[in-house]
């Protein structure tokens, strides 16, 4: 089942995705997609409706993040071997965690804003996980049976930002538009193994990233368990788990988004992205 939210930024409502693609309207059936919204019950409830029974949403609407009201943005760096080989880093003996603001979520087509006072702005194809159920302590053989869901990440990093302002690196990763998510969220009875799925992103008709959660160093299973011991994952939350290799830091010599440039982002059974890049206002 694909799930998504359709309409203008803060007021969006939830929909389906149907067989045929055609946007249908949920809004009779739930709030939202997210928070409570997302638990295996509410899920099952929705499976059931014949989406033939829907509204039909109009294809010129705007689709925007698929999940609202996130509590969590969480990012784990340096998750895939090949990715940490173009750095030139050692991977790292557990996840490396760090957070974007919230702030930063967008929708999956809205335009990406480069920051004042930035020359690094970087792409990042990630999977995203959300979760459905509560985890606090799960293990790796539970983690997955808390996953509401699949979705895209577009990671968006300032490195100079990120890597030369002090502190964490949330200061390169959380700026307005950092983190378009969708188009669809996609429950996780239709994802066969989150581990095996084939990831792509192009800059200006320019492939930069292809490469596959398979070559991540911990899983998503393994990365849901070790959050979990470290602080409660609520229903609405969104891990973005990774990038493979091709971001823009690792070229020789590097390369930055610039305005009018354009990103296509796909990750197998997700969708599509599609974002061009401006000016910050």
């Amino acid at each position: 089942m694909k799930l998504l939210r359709f309409g203008e930024t803060g007021t969006e409502k939830p929909g389906l995705l149907d067989d045929g693609g055609t946007i249908r309207d949920l809004s009779a059936h739930v709030d939202d997609i997210a928070g409570a919204d997302l638990s295996d019950a509410v899920l099952e409830r929705l499976r059931a409706i014949d989406p033939d029974t829907l509204p039909i949403v109009d294809s010129t609407s705007r689709i925007g993040p698929c999940v609202g009201n996130v509590g969590k943005l969480i990012g784990i760096g340096l998750n895939f071997a090949d990715h940490a080989a173009e750095a030139n880093m050692a991977l790292p003996e557990e996840p490396i965690v760090f957070f974007k603001a919230t702030s930063c979520i967008s929708g999956p087509n809205d335009p990406v804003h480069i920051p004042r006072g930035s020359n690094k702005t970087d792409w990042e194809v990630e999977l995203g996980v959300v979760i459905g159920t509560t985890a606090k302590y799960v293990t790796e053989a539970d983690a997955l049976n808390h996953v509401a869901g699949y979705c895209i990440v577009n990671d968006v990093s300032e490195r100079d930002f990120q890597l030369h302002r002090s502190g964490q690196w949330v200061k390169g990763k959380s700026a307005d538009t950092f983190g378009p998510l969708g188009p669809w969220l996609v429950t996780r009875d239709a994802i066969a193994d989150p581990q095996d799925l084939a990831m792509t992103l192009t800059v200006n008709g320019k492939t930069m990233q292809d490469g596959s959660t398979r070559t991540m160093h911990f899983s998503v299973a393994t990365v849901i368990a070790h959050l979990s011991q470290f602080m409660t994952l609520h229903p609405g939350d969104v891990i973005a788990t990774g990038t493979p290799p091709g971001v823009g830091m690792g070229l020789n010599p590097p390369v930055f988004l610039k305005p009018g440039d354009e990103m296509t982002l796909a990750i197998e059974g997700l969708g599509t992205q599609r974002q061009s890049v401006i000016a910050a206002p």
